[in-house]
């Protein structure tokens, strides 16, 4: 499973690709903690509902199941049709962001209009706009290096595009997926090589812009001061935080145990999706925190060194593919955790891998996929270099497809 190609059978001693095993280990572990949490932090939510003890968690694992048929043919997939089809993806991603503002098609949902109406289920566009931006952003890094590494200009267009969705996000509004997209696309161009002090000069004229969204709305107001002083109205706007600091604070060392949350019980709102990391906390205690951020830094820190490696020796677009999704899924769970903490204002952000959701579990299942495909390909780069070392250069030039002249031949 670790070591196939997707295209072609290579010889015994030519270059072989390998999916990153420490990557895979804590991404699985990320999903089974997961299953774990759903199944125990929304028994009571669905109860309350009416629907049935395990309504939520039933659903969540068919949102897993597709999540993985996602995965699998991500992994399969070569990096180079993202790459050949980044700017159709792109033209997708606008349509998709359009399509929630068209009546009946697209859903309105506690005041936003972040849902598609797909008559069977619900569809979050922002969820698949992330791993296509990933992409599209990549692939201008390829094809412009020289650009981006020299000149103001460059960093015009992907700075546009990334500038294009947040406002259709703050339309929606998302202004959680706002402030992701403008630091992923902002990390990701500096990583491509981008003077920061053209960042800099580029960042300025969105400042005022998120000031404004920021403080535009009386709700958004409310969640930025509340989060600094929660108990000044643990009953009103601080309810959501004062709940999650309690049920932190009840697990201490090792947690109250599975299953025995007393906060989930109809007092943290959200405890399966944006406050589920209030319930590890709680029912795990300091030793299932360590346990869950050890895995998402295993994750993102094997992805942005493969990232670097895959950069190094020629593999960009899989190179920069591993650093945006990784720059995603971690400042995801950043944001995430810090909402639970108290340390960030409020986002609606679900914790990757892990919250109950429907788009959000397979897009990040697909994401994972792709991640995974970038290691496979960079690792079988590397493995090409070594062959290219030890081998003979007729038999690599075989394994390759290419006729060597007679005399590159008698001299190899």
């Amino acid at each position: 499973m670790f070591d196939f190609d997707s295209n072609q059978a290579t010889r015994r001693q030519g270059p072989r690709g390998s999916f990153d095993l420490p990557l895979l280990v804590a991404l699985i572990g990320l999903a089974s903690v997961g299953v774990v949490m759903v199944a125990s932090s929304s028994i009571a939510v669905a109860d309350s509902e009416h629907k049935g003890a395990f309504y939520f968690l039933i659903h969540h694992l068919v949102f897993l199941s597709l999540g993985l048929v996602a995965t699998a043919f991500a992994m399969r997939t070569e990096l180079k049709l993202f790459e050949k089809y980044a700017f159709h993806l792109m033209l997708l991603a606008f349509a998709m962001l359009l399509a929630v503002f068209i009546p009946h098609f697209g859903m309105r949902i506690n005041g936003a209009r972040r849902w598609l109406n797909l008559l069977v289920t619900s569809f979050q566009p922002v969820e698949a706009v992330k791993l296509i931006l990933v992409t599209y952003i990549a692939s201008y890094l390829v094809r412009h290096r020289e650009s981006v590494e020299t000149r103001f200009l460059g960093l015009i267009k992907p700075i546009m595009v990334a500038g294009i969705i947040v406002l259709m996000l703050l339309a929606q509004p998302d202004f959680g997926s706002a402030t992701l997209v403008i630091a992923v696309t902002i990390a990701m161009v500096w990583l491509g090589g981008a003077r920061p002090i053209f960042l800099f000069i580029m960042g300025l004229p969105l400042m005022p812009l998120l000031y404004i969204a920021a403080t535009g709305e009386s709700y958004r107001m409310k969640r930025l001061t509340t989060f600094l002083h929660p108990w000044d109205h643990p009953f009103d706007d601080g309810f959501q935080l004062t709940q999650s600091l309690m049920a932190i604070g009840r697990g201490e060392w090792t947690g109250v145990g599975l299953g025995s949350s007393v906060l989930k019980l109809s007092y943290l709102p959200e405890a399966h999706t944006d406050f589920i990391f209030a319930v590890i906390g709680e029912e795990l205690g300091l030793a299932g925190v360590v346990l869950v951020m050890g895995l998402f830094a295993l994750a993102v820190g094997r992805g942005l060194y493969l990232g670097l490696k895959g950069v190094e020796i020629g593999q960009r677009f899989a190179g920069y593919v591993a650093f945006g999704i990784s720059l995603m899924l971690a400042m995801q769970a950043i944001v995430s955790v810090g909402v639970n903490l108290g340390a960030l204002p409020t986002k609606g952000l679900t914790l990757p891998l892990i919250s109950y959701g429907g788009s959000s579990m397979v897009l990040t299942c697909a994401m994972a996929g792709v991640l995974l495909r970038a290691t496979f390909e960079i690792n079988r780069a590397l493995d090409a270099r070594e062959v290219t070392r030890r081998l003979p250069a007729a038999v690599v030039a075989a394994d390759a497809g290419i006729a060597l002249k007679p005399r590159e031949a008698v001299a190899a």
